[in-house]
């Protein structure tokens, strides 16, 4: 049986949906099928909790599908069986002939519902359950006339078309009955992608920000009507290896190419048995796999039947409708030949996109250390005195050589930036010129890329032993890290010699030398043992050692996506915190012609919005860093949080601009005792900084665990990190949302200086936002992401509370870079006792308690103070 739901007919295109969709939805498909129809990027915003990723998986899949359903009139159908858990039952079907000549020309198929059939009527009714939505203008329309929209909350027929032939449909045309066992048949009985007389039809890429997005993605689409298209997930080898000798390495990618190559006479058991799941029929009908699957699954499933997840999920890629990964994997020119991702022609959705400039810029950019390319030039050294393909290596020896020379030779010209920092910065047609006097130009650089090629290509060598006997050898090559140096250099070079050097002016090159402390054992002497007392615990001694780096930092994040603007079928941007959204079309180099701004799906009475400026003792709160260093400033905002939660029920979450500020915070609170009385109230838990995954996922969980089975918890984060990206604070996990300060980024770092100036530099000629503005919209963009962890579905409700008297003190500046659904709702209280009250009052509703008057409030307010000081 189908799942309910309601049919949407939109821009010609049937899209299936699982319950009647939000306004917002309905804009959203609308703009996705107008765009896919016609070729054309999307720029689409639509808050956090109001069901962006169905309406996007819904549209875009049902499109997909009847690009399917309409490419079966370039074939002759034969009988479809389904053979796996479908969104159709079998359906019957009659045959019309109409056309003498119909050698080369399909039969049409009339396919009608059981339902339809019963009643037997011509007459073209519109069904229960579909609704026809079509906004698009009278240009883009490809067949002309009005169509009504009638809602219902069930979908149970397909519509039909007033002519003589019903709407194609082909049954399960998505999932893996679509295939069959054997390719013969399969040939015969699918759309067969004819490349010279026949466009294919798109793959859908679904990039988001990271594994546990793609997660929550997937879920989504297991509750849509397409949960049996076609599909896989992109990973890293971190995520999806199942070898257990490899899984408890740090070096897992070194590791994996090792026993592919086979280089000490062990191989990966489990890349040989790829074979056993890289098959969608297979996968789907006799694995179990049969609705959307998660990375998880994939890599259980691979553990079962000793079969690599990680080289399944790439073999899969080539029959799969929707291919989910991160999007570096997209938008990373080597991770994209490396995963052999071939996007011309197909869609493109990013998801969470409010983060894809900087994504773009530094998939372009590349950081080398010193160190990495004095050992990658001595590996290419020993292969040339090992005689090894020596006319191959011999170039990149002398290229090696000569950048680092130049790098010894420019250190000398560095001058102090910082304590302990100096630098010296290079634009890139300077730097063309300076590699032109080392030997490097364009013609010369074609060649070492050819000569890379060569020494990476895998080769072996038959050599004949002593008895006669022939042995089979690998030519050995440079190692993985080397490769990686290599590539990333020439991912650069060849941007900058891309075009007659169009890029160059695109690129800043900045040689630095910094300090950082290196841990060492205690030494050995001469005799090879530890030179320490016998009865003395080993210590480890921490060395100040000099480190030089030379960055490649491409300031236009066009550069990235020059290559996928003009290949792909469309580009589709959403994320809930694309505001403002003025500077995506001049950063990116792309012209979005449908862009959407959704309004939210929930009542103002859900959400508490207001600026707070002054804390409980009537300090201003202005999170600049001249205040943010002072006791009192400190002092205010604990005395702040604690207020919040003891008003809020649950979970609540804190953000602040930095890890520094952080743990400032914490050790001040521990001094001062707002830290026990912090906990004494809630569980606290603060964001780690760095750390594995595993330690992350432990707090988050000891974060809901408190929520659910004591008194509430307050988490403080850090604007841009990992609590602020993607997760899913729902209902009791976050009834409160405190935000202290605005998080510009680092004034004083190098790159967001350099990225300042080459917008001053070119905002006029490119339409690009001036430095101030781009400066500017990265802190609104952070501060929109962290507001929108509270607000997740229709019934939820929750409070923003935005600590800083810069909001109320000049509004027009600093609240219109605000999401649009949060500056509608935004109020300034006068005093915090104010704001308390109101807070007060809003959280008591929403649980049902009785309203708290003035007085009763003050009394409360004038009991936690008491509390504070004591």
């Amino acid at each position: 049986m189908d799942p309910p739901g309601v049919e949407y007919t939109i821009g010609g295109v049937k899209v299936r949906f699982p319950c009647k969709a939000y306004p917002s939805q309905l804009a959203m498909m609308n703009s996705i099928v107008r765009g896919l129809n016609h070729g054309k990027h999307c720029l689409l915003e639509s808050p956090t909790g109001s069901g962006k990723s169905l309406a996007l998986l819904c549209s875009a899949l049902a499109w997909q599908q009847a690009k399917y359903v309409a490419s079966a009139t370039n074939f002759t159908p034969t009988k479809i069986e389904c053979q796996a858990s479908c969104s159709f039952e079998k359906l019957q079907t009659s045959c019309s002939d109409k056309e003498k000549d119909n050698d080369f020309k399909p039969k049409r198929k009339r396919i009608r519902s059981p339902a339809i059939v019963q009643r037997g009527g011509k007459r073209p009714c519109q069904e229960h359950g579909v609704i026809f939505l079509d906004s698009e203008s009278e240009e883009e329309r490809h067949v002309p006339g009005k169509q009504s929209m009638e809602p219902s909350n069930q979908s149970q027929t397909v519509a039909t078309d007033q002519s003589s032939d019903s709407c194609l449909l082909i049954p399960c045309s998505m999932c893996c009955c679509h295939l069959d066992k054997s390719k013969e048949r399969a040939a015969e009985e699918t759309p067969v992608q004819d490349k010279g007389n026949k466009k294919s039809i798109p793959k859908i890429f679904f990039g988001t920000r990271t594994h546990k997005q793609i997660s929550q993605i997937t879920n989504e689409l297991k509750r849509s009507y397409y949960s049996s298209v076609p599909m896989t997930i992109l990973s890293s080898r971190d995520h999806s290896c199942v070898h257990p000798d490899v899984i408890p390495l740090s070096n897992r990618n070194e590791r994996c190419k090792e026993l592919l190559e086979a280089k000490n006479g062990v191989s990966c058991r489990y890349y040989h048995g790829v074979h056993r799941m890289r098959n969608q029929n297979k996968l789907q009908r006799d694995l179990g796999l049969h609705q959307a699957w998660d990375i998880e699954d994939l890599v259980q499933l691979g553990g079962r039947l000793r079969a690599c997840s990680y080289y399944a999920a790439r073999e899969l890629m080539q029959d799969a409708g929707i291919v989910f990964c991160p999007y570096n994997y997209l938008l990373d020119p080597l991770i994209r030949k490396s995963m052999e991702i071939n996007l011309k022609g197909q869609i493109l959705i990013l998801d969470e996109a409010h983060n894809i400039e900087d994504c773009a810029r530094e998939s372009a950019s590349y950081t080398l250390y010193k160190t990495a390319l004095l050992t990658t030039r001595d590996e290419l050294d020993s292969m040339v005195t090992h005689n090894i393909r020596t006319s191959n290596h011999q170039p990149l020896v002398a290229f090696s050589s000569s950048l680092l020379n130049w790098i010894e030779e420019s250190c000398s010209a560095l001058v102090d930036r910082d304590f302990e920092t100096s630098c010296k910065v290079w634009l890139g047609n300077e730097i063309l010129c300076i590699f032109h006097r080392l030997g490097i130009t364009a013609g010369t650089f074609g060649m070492l890329q050819k000569h890379l090629a060569a020494v990476l290509e895998k080769e072996e060598q038959t050599e004949v032993l002593n008895d006669g006997k022939e042995d089979t050898r690998q030519i050995p090559t440079i190692s993985s890290a080397a490769q990686s140096v290599l590539q990333s250099i020439f991912m650069v070079l060849d941007f900058l010699y891309r075009d007659n050097c169009r890029f160059a002016e695109d690129y800043r090159v900045a040689l630095q030398q910094t300090y950082a402390w290196t841990a060492q054992p205690d030494g050995v002497d001469a005799q090879g043992f530890f030179s320490r007392p016998r009865y003395r615990r080993r210590q480890i001694t921490r060395t100040k050692t000099l480190v030089y780096t030379l960055s490649f930092w491409c300031l236009n994040p066009a550069v990235a996506f020059a290559d996928l603007s003009d290949s792909v079928h469309s580009i589709i941007l959403t994320s809930g915190t694309l505001s403002p959204m003025a500077s995506f079309s001049s950063e990116l180099g792309v012209k979005f012609s449908l862009q959407l701004e959704a309004s939210h799906v929930i009542n103002k009475s859900q959400v508490w919005v207001g600026t707070v400026g002054a804390g409980p003792q009537g300090q201003k709160l202005c999170a600049t860093f001249q205040h943010t260093e002072t006791y009192l400033f400190q002092d205010e905002v604990g005395a702040l949080i604690l207020h919040v939660c003891q008003t809020v029920s649950k979970g609540v979450l804190c953000f602040l601009p930095s890890y520094k500020m952080l743990e400032k915070l914490q050790d001040r609170w521990k001094n001062t005792g707002i830290w026990e009385k912090l906990t004494e109230n809630k569980t606290v838990v603060t964001e780690p900084r760095g750390g594995g995954k595993g330690n992350f996922d432990q707090l988050l969980q000891n974060y809901y665990d408190a929520i659910r089975d004591k008194d509430g918890a307050l988490l403080i984060a850090v604007f841009r990190g990992k609590v602020s990206e993607g997760l899913d604070f729902t209902d009791d996990n976050a009834r409160a949302v405190v935000t202290i300060g605005i998080p510009f980024p680092n004034i004083k770092d190098l790159q967001v200086e350099l990225k300042m100036e080459y917008n001053n530099q070119h905002c006029k000629a490119r339409g690009l936002l001036s430095g101030s503005r781009w400066y500017e919209i990265q802190a609104y963009r952070a501060l929109n992401q962290a507001l929108g962890r509270c607000i997740r579905h229709k019934n939820d409700w929750g409070a923003l509370i935005l600590v800083d008297d810069r909001f109320g003190n000049n509004p027009n500046k600093y609240i219109t870079g605000l999401s649009k659904w949060v500056r509608q709702l935004v109020r300034h209280h006068d005093s915090f006792s104010a704001a308390m009250q109101s807070l007060l009052r809003f959280s008591q509703c929403q649980q049902g308690e009785v309203d708290v008057s003035a007085s009763s409030y003050q009394a409360v307010l004038t009991t936690l103070t008491v509390t504070i000081l004591t």
